[in-house]
């Protein structure tokens, strides 16, 4: 005679079922984080197969960054009406298909079409799906849920990253746009297993989420994002040279840098997450400083091997903490219909990376040195504090 096992008790069958979601949203968030950045340790064997130079490969990411920031306000605003389950769920759709494409494309017009399908739903996925995190758990734990979902993009630059471009170079570039279908169709499925559907989990409808906009603090949150992502970014667009003509590391240590980078990267990622559950406005001007200071520092200590190895560490850890900040606060200015807002947000990532990355080509192309980004990005930083400070004392 065989007897039932006994019921899990409420309380942990409940937290099981939030670790199982966030665990959804956060592989979604690895895929999207691997096949946005795969392609840049494939550009060689890409060219190669399909004929094209290197400058002209190199677009594959250029055009991806750039559908992201005009697609994740379009995509957004396309589904305003769609319970925020249903839409996560189309958007991984798409970027199953956007792969899938890239994965069979025998011309570069084609794999750059899969690129931009599968770039359409990253802004969207990654503004909705913090939403979507936050409403798992209590009020006064939402950054940290924000974190949790956000590390699958951190772990994509650790882990993900190094794979696909292994499996790429060993199997042929087709096989890591595969590889990133299969793991899309999984978060696919786990989405829709695990992610809750709640009653009235809509947005506020097209008006109501353009609404929003005209509050200034939603304005200025996106401002600080684009600075201060920007300013984070404008060291690490051009980490390599920097580590390898700079610092004087061989090329083949490059890829254990990027590894105590990613490293760094998780780890800021999840204390910003504490930070803003403590206290939002708080967080964001340390968080701020954090990665201001950090540049300056990395300015001087680029030059030696040692110093500048640690930095790497730093710089990952004091940039990414911005990043579960920045979208709680985007969620409290745009409070009531979040969804457009937050998807603009990640929009605003993009541009401060395009912005930081366009500055410091000029200011290296006009010879002032390959130390030259990391000031501007100094100058960012500071112009983001600044922006911070003169509305906070207008609130």
């Amino acid at each position: 005679m065989t007897t039932a096992a006994p019921a899990r008790p409420a309380h942990l069958e409940a937290k099981r079922r939030r670790v199982l979601a966030l665990g959804a949203l956060a592989l979604g968030a690895f895929g999207i984080g691997l096949t946005e950045f795969v392609v840049v340790g494939l550009l060689g064997p890409l060219g190669e197969d399909l004929k094209v130079s290197i400058p002209t490969a190199g677009l594959l990411v250029t055009g991806y960054a750039a559908s992201v920031a005009i697609g994740a306000p379009i995509m957004t605003a396309v589904g305003a009406n769609l319970p925020r389950k249903t839409m996560l769920v189309v958007l991984m759709a798409l970027f199953i298909a956007g792969n899938a494409l890239a994965a069979v494309a025998t011309t570069y017009g084609t794999l750059m079409t899969g690129r931009i399908v599968s770039a359409l739903c990253h802004g969207a996925f990654m503004g909705i799906g913090p939403i979507m995190a936050a409403s798992l758990v209590a009020p006064e734990k939402r950054s940290r849920a924000i974190a949790l979902m956000m590390t699958g993009l951190t772990l994509a630059n650790v882990i993900g990253v190094p794979f696909g471009t292994a499996l790429g170079q060993q199997l042929g570039w087709r096989a890591a746009f595969w590889a990133i279908t299969v793991i899309g169709a999984v978060a696919l499925a786990a989405i829709l297993a695990f992610v809750p559907a709640r009653a009235g989990d809509k947005g506020a409808g097209l008006r109501g989420e353009i609404a929003v906009f005209r509050r200034p603090q939603v304005w200025v949150v996106l401002t600080i994002t684009m600075l201060g992502w920007g300013a984070a970014y404008a060291a690490i667009t051009f980490l390599e040279p920097l580590l390898t003509r700079v610092s004087g590391f061989e090329t083949s240590t490059v890829p254990w840098l990027m590894l105590l980078f990613g490293v760094g990267l998780t780890a800021g990622n999840l204390l910003g997450g504490r930070l803003a559950d403590r206290a939002v406005m708080p967080a964001l001007y340390g968080t701020l400083t954090a990665a201001t200071a950090a540049l300056v520092v990395f300015a001087f200590a680029v030059h030696s091997p040692v110093p500048a190895a640690i930095m790497v560490f730093v710089i990952g850890a004091a940039g990414f903490a911005m990043v579960p900040v920045l979208q709680t606060r985007v969620l409290d200015a745009a409070e009531g219909a979040p969804s457009l807002a937050s998807s603009v947000n990640a929009s605003a990532f993009n541009v401060g990376i395009a912005l930081s990355a366009w500055f410091g080509g000029l200011a290296i192309d006009a010879d002032w040195g390959l130390t030259a980004p990391i000031w501007i990005g100094v100058a960012m930083g500071l112009a983001a504090l600044a922006v911070t400070a003169v509305a906070s004392r207008r609130t």
